[in-house]
């Protein structure tokens, strides 16, 4: 499996202010992304996600350090002709429908005739956007933006696609849709560069992640890795006994009904409520284990920094 990314101690700084004070966003960046795989790159808003894309992609340039695409030099523009982008807050002109937003963008690439016709129907059913075609941009909705935008960043047929927050501002249907999407472009052999601060997301899909704060890296690597598979207490959720009964055993998070939902850290008092539930002839309705997450583990080094 080779690296199709890399990224070797990249810094980037940046003059603000009425009286210009430089400010370093980027700290010494380095990562990789392998062949094949979902790469999470995950920090809070910020954090320097979106100015080391833009040099990924030479929108700006780094001060130090050396970005590779595919093994070259990302400043030369072959390196680059096999990457897809969907930046965070795409601009397009609205008054062009969906279908001729990509066949403008088609033509820029050179592609033509049925050749085009059968591109540009192919992406507008794998984003979903088919009804929609010959609808004018400006009466798209947010989640319809960006599924266009995706159509877009696909014309090429790129082997590394970089998505800039690609489900911020979706509703939870749009981006179980858009996960969706992503996961089948790893399916077709592409490489996804994806920055979120949506934890959920990233943990859900990605198959290794990096954790970037105030312009640093504090951690990377595979999710399996990363996460601990121990188990940090039981949910039980009991229904027919008062929250009274378990006291002692656990922790009551909330009592709706005739349920009541039971935090339990002590794994001798599992056995223990189960048992309290059925002397009751109650019932009980569900039992996770929860282990620990991504969120946790983000949560954690934001709060230790």
């Amino acid at each position: 499996m080779g690296k199709v990314l890399e990224l070797n101690n990249v810094k980037k700084s940046y003059k603000l202010g009425f009286i210009p004070k430089k400010k370093q966003v980027l700290k010494g960046v380095s990562f990789y992304v392998n062949e094949g795989e979902i790469f999470g790159y995950l920090g809070p808003n910020g954090a320097g996600k979106t100015t080391t894309i833009k040099c990924i992609l030479n929108l700006i340039f780094p001060e130090a350090g050396e970005i590779k695409i595919f093994g070259e030099d990302s400043l030369r523009p072959r390196a680059r002709q096999k990457v897809g982008f969907l930046p965070e807050n795409p601009y397009f002109y609205d008054y062009l429908t969906g279908r001729e937003f990509l066949v403008f963008y088609a033509d820029l690439l050179g592609l033509h005739g049925q050749k085009k016709q059968e591109k540009i129907n192919y992406l507008l059913k794998l984003v979903g956007m088919e009804r929609a075609a010959e609808l004018q941009l400006r009466k798209y909705s947010r989640g319809m933006l960006q599924r266009i935008g995706l159509a877009q960043a696909l014309l090429n047929d790129p082997a590394l696609v970089i998505l800039d927050e690609p489900m911020g501002g979706l509703d939870p249907i749009g981006r179980k849709e858009f996960r969706d999407i992503i996961v089948n472009l790893k399916k077709e052999g592409k490489t996804v560069f994806l920055s979120s601060h949506i934890l959920q997301d990233i943990e859900m899909i990605c198959d290794r992640v990096a954790i970037i704060l105030a312009g640093e890296i504090i951690n990377q690597g595979y999710l399996g890795d990363l996460i601990s598979e121990k188990v940090l207490y039981t949910e039980i959720t009991v229904a027919g006994v008062p929250a009274e009964e378990f006291q002692g055993l656990g922790e009551s998070l909330s009592s709706r009904g005739d349920r009541v939902l039971l935090k339990v850290y002590e794994e001798s008092n599992i056995e223990k409520v189960l048992n309290l539930t059925l002397q009751k002839k109650g019932k009980i309705v569900s039992l996770v284990p929860r282990t620990e997450t991504l969120e946790d583990i983000f949560v954690n080094m934001v709060k230790n920094q």
